[in-house]
């Protein structure tokens, strides 16, 4: 087969309408405030997300996401790691933020199995969602 055709990605990615996030990086994580705040999602997964920003946080930096879902409560909390940063000059928003989750699981540095399960919950959610309106507009 050929290596093009296989995907690199281990999670799915998928759209939530409405999905909102707020960070804090590096030495901000035990603030209360928020760098920025309620900036749209673009696509998500178990393994991280995708969001637009005005500003530019530096790659590689920590960084703790609270994530807002529309008639979800309560927000979803993750940490991890800023991955990469797109200028996107013709957008009213500066930046597209691609961040990689931390590991999942029990110990102090990562993310609870909680959320974990609530995002597969989501992802079976909004992937099926996604699926039938492509399948409803085909026929």
């Amino acid at each position: 087969m050929d290596d093009k055709a296989i995907e690199k990605r281990a999670c799915r990615r998928f759209k939530i309408p409405g999905a909102t996030v707020s960070y804090k990086l590096g030495r901000v994580l035990s603030s209360k405030k928020y760098v920025e705040e309620y900036n749209p999602v673009s696509e998500i997964s178990r393994g991280g997300i995708r969001f637009l920003g005005q500003k530019h946080p530096a790659t590689k930096s920590k960084i703790l996401l609270k994530i807002s879902i529309p008639d979800e409560k309560p927000s979803l909390i993750l940490k991890g790691r800023v991955r990469w940063v797109t200028l996107l000059p013709s957008l009213s928003y500066k930046y597209q933020i691609g961040v990689e989750f931390d590991p999942f699981g029990e110990k102090k540095d990562c993310n609870p199995l909680q959320i974990l399960k609530r995002l597969i919950a989501l992802e079976e959610k909004f992937l099926f969602a996604h699926h039938s309106k492509t399948r409803s507009k085909a026929r």
